[in-house]
């Protein structure tokens, strides 16, 4: 019935005329009951082909920021297969919605197809193009940020072991240097900025809505929550959370014996004790995680092994590499790829723990039939995969138990692990609450300085605790670090939600642990088969936003950083 796709990674060469033929295929094919299994079939494997090639192509960008061989075949990608791929992507969903038809399974994958037909118009198609174009940028101005230490060239990234030595001076020394050196592309990310808005505001004002707000929420499929209800988490970590952060940071400041607490003095360690040092190549790294994930689950730790046999993980600090850590599906391959930069802290092991989690989701779902045309969970729920995995695998960071750490040393893991959940949500907050006064006020939000002002008044709201006296530029200069702002707006508060969700599979995990990671695999096989509450049920979670459920995650972490804390000092 079809023309064959291909049986290798034949299709990484593909330029529109290849592609086009399948789609032709596909637009003739008359849809009806009995041709509905090899329709899908056919179309997952394409859909499953093209998706590849882009996460591929952009990957490529990301490992080194200055290829411009693979700058330029994303980019043409970009130019010449995509806005094609895009139309006749639409005119497939057309076709499904069209016939009538309801495959079994795919229930909330038409959902998906329904909105996407609506929102979509050709006028975004290089909008869209140029918005990839813009994050490049980004990454190209934020990847090339080094600076001069102790006569060596380092990324910003190698500065951060610096932040964990006990002397203050040298870590006040490096944090500045290193705001220094971000201020120095104040201008240029500002001008990305305006781009980014003005797209942005052109796609929403394409699809026929009065707000980019409301068009992004749509775009995201937030089928299960409202602007008002992140509005209202984010009023409920005020009330909860922001004053159990602030008891963090004044048990800090009294630990440290310092008058205030200043932004260098956050993560080293308060009672004096040299800094945590899980490995010392990112080869150690890798190989010890694999253990880890073995220990929650045998599978989990083959899957681990199945990337480090396969080269799907890029974990070094290097220049020209990218910011942030991601974890990249390639659906024809049926394999994650995780990318980091690992200085040797143990921020990297939380990192490479977390990514994981998204590996891990991504080899449950690949029993799923149709592929890529299921879509893929809101990252409300994705992220709980992540963020569970953190804290599932935490029993485990102990040598003994196949980890990094001396018992003691795998107590002050974890402590910090906890504490950083806790100060997490504020901060979580003041990104969500920025993005959406951003796209409320976007004639206030083109300027730089507006932006300054805001993000400046919701820190204050927010953030209380550590002093910023003095370092008004920086701490205003903010919002300009987030990488979430500028290449995924809105993709924010997800963390927030799942960070809720994962701490509850972590409560069930200590009173059952085999229990909560059955429960929890489990819901990452169920993929985007159902909406999220039922993701957060199967996973034994409830999909929150409210004070009383916060208070609760929040008590249940505090109480187990007290009796850490007691058994630490007693070893």
């Amino acid at each position: 019935m079809f023309t064959d796709l291909p049986r290798d990674d034949a299709f990484l060469q593909w330029t529109w005329p290849d592609i086009a033929q399948y789609y032709q295929e596909l637009d003739a094919l008359a849809l009806d009951a009995d041709a509905l299994e090899a329709f899908l079939r056919q179309w997952a494997g394409l859909s499953d082909c093209l998706t590849e090639l882009q996460v591929r192509l952009h990957i490529a960008t990301t490992i080194d920021t200055a290829d411009a061989e693979a700058k330029e075949r994303f980019e043409r990608f970009l130019a010449e297969i995509f806005p094609p791929s895009a139309q006749a992507e639409q005119r497939l969903r057309q076709k499904l919605l069209a016939s009538g038809l309801e495959p079994a399974g795919l229930q909330i994958a038409v959902r998906d197809m329904r909105t996407d037909v609506a929102l979509f118009r050709e006028a975004n198609l290089p909008l869209f193009v140029r918005e990839q174009a813009l994050e490049n940028r980004y990454y190209a101005v934020t990847g090339a940020q080094t600076v001069r230490w102790e006569g060596e060239e380092r990324t910003l990234d190698q500065l951060h072991p610096i932040y964990l030595d006990r002397d203050r001076t040298r870590r006040e020394q490096a944090w500045r240097l290193e705001r220094a050196r971000q201020l120095e592309d104040r201008g240029a990310i500002a001008d990305l900025w305006r781009e980014f808005l003005g797209v942005r505001l052109q796609q929403a004002a394409n699809a026929g809505f009065a707000d980019y707000r409301s068009f992004r929420w749509q775009q995201l499929k937030r089928f299960d929550y409202t602007p008002a209800d992140s509005l209202r988490f984010q009023q409920a970590i005020e009330e909860v959370v922001v004053p159990a952060a602030s008891r963090l940071y004044e048990q800090r400041r009294q630990r440290l014996g310092v008058e205030t607490l200043r932004p260098w003095d956050l993560a080293v360690d308060p009672l004096g004790l040299p800094r945590l040092r899980p490995f010392e190549t990112v080869e150690a790294l890798a190989t010890t995680a694999a253990r880890i994930f073995g220990r929650v689950d045998p599978a989990f730790g083959r899957y681990f092994a199945t990337m480090q046999r396969e080269h799907l993980l890029d974990l070094d600090a290097r220049k020209n590499k990218a910011p942030g850590g991601y974890c990249e599906t390639l659906p024809y391959a049926q394999r994650p790829f995780i990318f980091m930069r690992a200085v040797g802290v143990h921020d990297n092991v939380q990192t490479l723990l977390h990514e994981g989690g998204h590996a891990v989701h991504a080899f449950e779902m690949n029993a799923l039939p149709y592929g890529t045309l299921h879509g893929f969970p809101g990252s409300e729920f994705a992220e709980v995969a992540s963020m569970g995995m953190e804290l599932l695998a935490s029993p485990y960071l102990a040598a003994a138990e196949g980890g990094f750490y001396s018992d003691a040393d795998a107590k002050r893991a974890r402590i910090e692990h906890l504490e950083s959940v806790i100060t997490f949500w504020p901060y979580m907050a003041v990104v969500d609450a920025f993005q959406h006064w951003v796209y409320e006020h976007p004639a206030d939000a083109v300027n730089p300085d507006e932006c300054d002002a805001r993000w400046a008044q919701l820190w204050g709201r927010f953030m209380p605790g550590v002093d910023w006296s003095g370092l008004e530029r920086e701490q205003r200069n903010g919002w300009q670090l987030k990488l979430h702002i500028h290449v995924a707006p809105f993709y924010y508060v997800e963390y927030g939600l799942a960070q809720l969700g994962a701490v509850q599979v972590w409560a069930n995990a200590r009173r059952d642990q085999a229990g909560a990671v059955a429960a929890y695999r489990a819901a990452l096989a169920l993929g985007n088969t159902v909406a999220l509450p039922e993701l957060f049920a199967a996973a034994g979670a409830r999909f929150a936003f409210d004070a009383a459920t916060l208070r609760a995650a929040v008590g249940v972490a505090e109480d187990t950083i007290g009796e850490l804390s007691e058994i630490r000092d007693d070893l």
